[in-house]
């Protein structure tokens, strides 16, 4: 079972950058697998109290965190397909992964914040066009990535000669968020290395649900649903123990869930750190259970 950090709310004490990079350092050399921050342009989280409301573009600060950091994969949880031209969200994931020798993911998702696109005028088309869109983009990432530069004629875009240069050495993993169980997780099964779900208090039954989806879609689709690392999205609570979290995440690990994205309401703290780092070293060899005949 991995563990990851995920930075909703910069809203820190010391300011967004000096509270980002003292969170990347001790993820850094923490046990932790990813350094995820959010996607946008407003502060957007609902749990995230109405005076904190600083946030940081997502690439330029991964690129920074890339030069601050050694070991850590960073990325960004997740992109909404429409807020940026495909070819340049690729040849942003691009860069950050030349930058910090290997260590991008593309993360991706339909979006959903329709008001925060009215207020700074991206484009926030139907749910349909948003889906379109993220299959292009998901689409012209694998060709981009494998040196393909022939016209690409997607539903949203059209490219004539897609190439980027230099290329990373390795592909970029894919995650794609959302849990949309006739599209989004196809899309996860067709393309992505990752999905991304929401830790719902059922005790498991909508996570075992998607997943069942998402096993189906595989095969229908003739792919080994053991190549799909499964994610869930979940939050450290105030008052958790080390404990209480490993606990947790042997629990999802039961629903098949390999890598426990965490994050908080507030900014994250030190003592919030150790933890979820204390935690992530105690389930480092849990295994997630087989979900792929579900």
């Amino acid at each position: 079972m991995r563990i990851s950090l995920s930075v909703t709310n910069p809203s820190f004490p010391e300011g967004p950058l000096p509270g980002l990079l003292r969170v990347a350092a001790m993820a850094d050399d923490a046990a932790f697998d990813t350094l995820w921050v959010a996607d946008h342009l407003l502060q957007v989280d609902p749990t995230a109290p109405p005076e904190d409301h600083d946030h940081l573009e997502a690439y330029t600060t991964l690129g920074h965190l890339a030069a601050r950091t050694e070991r850590i994969r960073l990325g960004a949880m997740v992109s909404p397909a429409t807020f940026r031209p495909p070819s340049v969200l690729i040849a942003a994931v691009t860069t950050l992964a030349l930058l910090s020798g290997g260590r991008a993911w593309l993360g991706l998702g339909a979006g959903h914040h329709g008001a925060e696109a009215a207020d700074m005028g991206l484009p926030f088309p139907d749910a349909r066009t948003r889906l379109d869109a993220t299959e292009d983009t998901l689409r012209l990432a694998h060709r981009i990535w494998c040196g393909d530069e022939s016209p690409f004629p997607g539903t949203t875009v059209r490219c004539e000669r897609p190439r980027l240069s230099p290329l990373p050495a390795a592909r970029p993993p894919i995650l794609v968020g959302g849990a949309g169980e006739r599209r989004t997780l196809r899309l996860v099964a067709q393309y992505a290395d990752a999905c991304n779900v929401f830790d719902i208090p059922d005790e498991g039954a909508t996570v075992r649900r998607k997943l069942a989806v998402l096993a189906g879609h595989c095969r229908d689709l003739g792919r080994a649903p053991s190549d799909i690392e499964t994610t869930l999205s979940t939050r450290l609570g105030p008052a958790e123990t080390a404990a209480e979290l490993a606990a947790r995440a042997r629990t999802a690990a039961g629903w098949g869930v390999d890598h426990l994205v965490l994050g908080v309401s507030r900014p994250w703290t030190p003592d919030a750190i150790e933890v979820a780092a204390a935690a992530a070293q105690e389930v480092a060899d849990v295994s997630a259970a087989p979900w792929h005949s579900a």
